[in-house]
């Protein structure tokens, strides 16, 4: 064997080809391994300039509170002042556009009122008659749309078709249905051979016509939140009360109603609230107090303090009474609520 110059051995024929190969049979480095290799300045990452993320960071939450600052301020003027401001009223009195402190002499107004009491046992009587309608009719057109297999679409639609028309146009179609001479209700009454009712001009039956336009008003956004939380229900509940033998009530009552009782709760609370402070369908269709005040309600005696009597203060001391009831009664039905689901 030949030595090379300097001393060193030379290489054996084909020795650089076994190396190559050697290479090329070589697991791959693991990750961690690649990890530990030094950057080359190709693959070295270039550095953010400082307070850019800051930046960043400040003009995203600069824009979204700008949004919220937006929203609070519409709630500040449309609702928070006018809360304030009726609270204030509630105790002066207006005079030739002097403002004095008269103290509880408005509410003591509004209580010696006749018509006071009056327009809270109507108020009162509208409510339970809007629950027991508008809340259960419906919760029953949901069932019955849920049960079906084809036209869900088409009746979803129809149900909600009142809501998308304005409360006046409505109101005012239901006051043609309810006209004593060309009525269609009461055409309908006698070509059945049934009497002619006086809907709107009788007092026992005026409160019950305006419930009813009310709920035909107003159940279609109802009806379709009882219908997506129905559609929520998993199959296997029914399928298992089938099997234990439950008829279609026992499964309404057994199965619909537990799994749907936070959207009913809430509904209740809602419909309770808005029924309490109802004003258009009484003002449209009756004109108001209706045949010896039997549609008087508490917003539409607010309205004529405000507006007929001029008498602002005891306006504000009504609206007031309404809005601490209102508040007390949720402020309850939510304790109790929280406590049920402990």
């Amino acid at each position: 064997m030949t030595g090379s110059p300097g001393g060193r051995a030379a290489p054996l024929p084909g020795a650089h080809e076994i190396s190559t190969e050697e290479r090329r049979c070589r697991p791959p480095a693991s990750p961690r391994a690649r990890r530990r290799e030094p950057a080359t300045p190709s693959r070295r990452r270039t550095a953010r300039p400082p307070g850019g993320s800051f930046a960043r960071s400040l003009k995203r939450n600069l824009t979204a509170h700008g949004f919220l600052i937006g929203a609070v301020l519409c709630f500040a003027f449309f609702s928070w002042y006018p809360m304030v401001r009726e609270f204030l009223l509630a105790f002066q009195k207006t005079d030739q556009g002097e403002v004095s402190w008269v103290g509880l002499d408005n509410l003591r107004t509004v209580f010696n009122d006749p018509a006071f009491w009056q327009a809270w046992r109507n108020t009162l009587l509208f409510t339970v008659l809007a629950l027991v309608l508008g809340f259960a009719v419906p919760f029953a057109v949901a069932l019955v749309i849920n049960e079906l297999r084809h036209g869900k679409g088409y009746l979803r639609l129809l149900v909600y078709l009142p809501v998308m028309l304005p409360p006046v146009a409505a109101v005012l179609l239901f006051k043609y249905l309810y006209d004593p001479g060309y009525g269609l209700l009461n055409e309908l009454l006698g070509s059945v051979g049934l009497p002619e009712q006086q809907w709107l001009q009788d007092p026992d039956l005026s409160m019950l016509s305006v419930v009813i336009a009310s709920t035909w008003m107003n159940m279609g956004g109802a009806a379709l939140i009882y219908l997506a939380a129905l559609q929520g229900i998993p199959g296997e509940l029914y399928e298992a009360a089938e099997l234990d033998g439950a008829g279609l009530f026992r499964k309404i009552w057994h199965v619909t109603i537990p799994q749907t009782r936070l959207i009913l709760s809430l509904l209740l609370l809602m419909q309770i609230i808005a029924t309490m402070q109802v004003f258009v369908e009484p003002f449209l269709l009756t004109g108001g107090a209706g045949p010896e005040g039997s549609t008087t309600t508490v917003v539409y005696l607010i309205y004529q303090y405000a507006f007929n009597f001029n008498n602002y203060g005891a306006a504000a001391a009504l609206g007031l009474l309404l809005l601490v009831l209102l508040a007390g009664f949720s402020a309850a039905y939510v304790k109790l609520n929280r406590a049920e689901n402990e």
